[in-house]
């Protein structure tokens, strides 16, 4: 593995749940610390700063490390382990997946089960098993078995899935790519602005609880108080069965995508051109998309204070929201060159114009 592989693996494999972020916390806290002032919310959220040619304006990238998964609501007297979702996956995609419980005395492996098949009924057998329905089953036989081994109502539970490089080597597969694909390349972004010149000053965010609310980026955005933001997030590629290309026509592999509207945020438009035109110099390909479901950090970080010029940047991925994404190391390469040019190009006097009406 090279060393962004090995960075992707790590925090992809990171547990990190909303509002249990502290693996992925203490990661972003080893890859920063080194490269940048650390400063951080009252929420959990971690921000890394370094000042350049100046101290104004000051250019905030937020990536959030939470991931979706599961909490233990309920252990029954027979040992089962009654579990809800913590943001979302589809039901379908969850039975026979084996789980790590972050319990008070350690990890605690199980599986998710539900009625098996030779004891439903014709007509059940043709319907969806909801999640309120399934248990994780960690081999117990009794409630003090699992309180035992240190299992309580309220701890998280994540999905086991290696990260993975697949047979194209430029293709991976992994677990919370939203929004740990992110995480990187904000790391990534930082080490290579502290080998080089910016005319600002550059802060990565890594925020807690996107998915249950965009907690973390408000909280964050009164920390760094910026002046300008780019938030990075996966984008939903819509080169695989059952997607119209009217609903995406994203593609793994054809470089980083810009979103142009998603349900909490329109882009600043003179950034969003910024944006545009630093590809086209670069002979980049961008792919615009836009949501009609679904937001990002940037809807509450454009939000702060008076406002905030804000842009979303997206890496390509596939199945997103499930326990196996896939990404093209292209697309994210891309995305890198091109976060990196952009942030190189916000001088106080191109950040004053993008609020010029």
């Amino acid at each position: 593995m090279d060393r962004t592989e090995q960075l992707l693996k790590e925090l992809t494999e990171a547990p990190g749940i909303p509002g249990y972020e502290g693996e992925v916390r203490a990661l972003m806290r080893r890859y920063l610390a080194p490269i940048s002032t650390i400063e951080q919310d009252g929420i959990g959220s971690i921000i890394g700063k370094r000042v350049g040619e100046a101290e104004r304006p000051r250019v905030m990238l937020a990536s959030h490390m939470d991931e979706i998964g599961f909490m233990v609501r309920h252990i029954t007297r027979e040992g089962v382990i009654r579990f809800h979702q913590v943001s979302g996956f589809w039901d379908q995609i969850l039975l026979g997946q084996r789980v790590v419980i972050k319990s008070s005395k350690g990890d605690v492996v199980g599986v998710i089960g539900a009625k098996p098949p030779h004891l439903l009924s014709p007509e059940e057998r043709k319907k969806l098993v909801e999640t309120k329905e399934m248990y994780v089953d960690i081999g117990a036989t009794s409630a003090e078995e699992v309180i035992e081994a240190g299992v309580r109502v309220g701890d998280p539970i994540v999905p086991i899935s290696a990260f993975t490089i697949l047979n194209n080597p430029k293709t991976y597969m992994a677990k919370a790519f939203d929004d740990r694909v992110a995480c990187a390349l904000a790391v990534e972004t930082m080490e290579r602005l502290a080998q080089d010149r910016h005319p600002n000053a550059f802060y990565v965010a890594g925020t807690v609880m996107e998915e249950v609310g965009l907690r973390g980026a408000q909280t964050a955005a009164h920390v760094v108080n910026p002046d300008v933001a780019i938030a990075l997030e996966i984008d939903f590629c819509g080169d695989v069965p059952g997607i119209e290309e009217e609903e995406s026509a994203v593609r793994l592999g054809g470089g980083p995508s810009l979103l142009v509207f998603d349900r909490r945020m329109i882009p600043n438009l003179k950034l969003r051109d910024l944006v545009i035109a630093t590809a086209d110099e670069l002979g980049m390909p961008l792919q615009l998309s836009a949501w009609l479901g679904g937001a990002t950090d940037g809807g509450v970080i454009h939000l702060h204070n008076a406002g905030v010029p804000t842009v979303v940047l997206a890496v390509p991925t596939r199945h997103v929201h499930s326990y196996a994404g896939i990404i093209h190391r292209d697309d994210y390469d891309r995305a890198l060159d091109l976060i990196v040019a952009v942030i190189k190009k916000l001088d106080a006097a191109t950040v004053e114009s993008l609020t010029s009406w």
